[in-house]
């Protein structure tokens, strides 16, 4: 998974350092030189001195072959124009940003990324949704990052074949949307029984959200 991230600040560098020590591919675009060189002192990561509203820039990180692109600048307005690059330019499926004025909030959303964002915390909870695990996939977030709404397989060999929803313990704040089986799409009641290769679609609270996936992905004991 081929990260870029644009911004070196000191929400730029904890992002990077995070994903870095889950193993994932980082390089970091910052215009100021200095930071520039205290990053690379600090980080084991591509870092890149340029501005990241620029071509010249984007293409130096490789934003042709990236997965995910942050932009996290202390500017709404360029973390705007980046985001744009990202999608327009370059396709790259994820684009998250950073929304320093609440009063610009709206327009980042409807004009940039897919996600706009102010918090350290959500941004690296909503990238690790999408990159560290195999099964799970974020849709969306509900109450500014607090919930989610996810999609989730059964494996093959799901230790909850055959239960039925009422006999299943979900995390507090949890609730199954749907199930989709054989291109067929049910609304689950609580008689409902699991199958393997269930397309489960799920409302969770944040907190909630990893216990969950640890639930609904759980393999027969071998």
């Amino acid at each position: 998974m081929k990260i870029i991230i644009v911004g070196g600040g000191k929400l730029g560098h904890q992002i990077a350092r995070n994903l870095m020590e889950s193993k994932y591919d980082v390089k970091l675009i910052e215009k100021d030189k200095a930071k520039c060189t205290r990053l690379a002192n600090s980080l084991d990561a591509e870092v890149i001195y340029g501005d990241g509203t620029e071509l010249d820039a984007l293409e130096e990180a490789g934003a042709s072959s990236a997965d995910c692109f942050i932009a996290v600048t202390g500017s709404d307005q360029d973390n705007l124009v980046a985001s744009q690059l990202a999608k327009k330019e370059y396709k790259i499926d994820k684009v998250i940003a950073r929304n320093n004025d609440p009063r610009n909030l709206d327009a980042l959303r409807k004009l940039g990324p897919d996600i706009a964002v102010s918090s350290t915390e959500i941004i690296t909870n909503m990238i690790e949704q999408e990159v560290d695990s195999a099964q799970a996939h974020l849709i969306a977030t509900l109450n500014k990052g607090r919930a989610s709404i996810i999609t989730l397989t059964l494996p093959a060999d799901t230790a909850l074949e055959g239960i039925m929803l009422k006999d299943l313990t979900l995390p507090f704040g949890s609730l199954i949307i749907s199930i989709v089986r054989k291109e067929s799409m049910m609304i689950p009641n609580g008689l409902t029984a699991f199958r393997a290769n269930d397309e489960i679609v799920a409302v969770c609270d944040r907190k909630g959200e990893k216990e969950l996936q640890r639930t609904l992905g759980a393999h027969r004991p071998r």
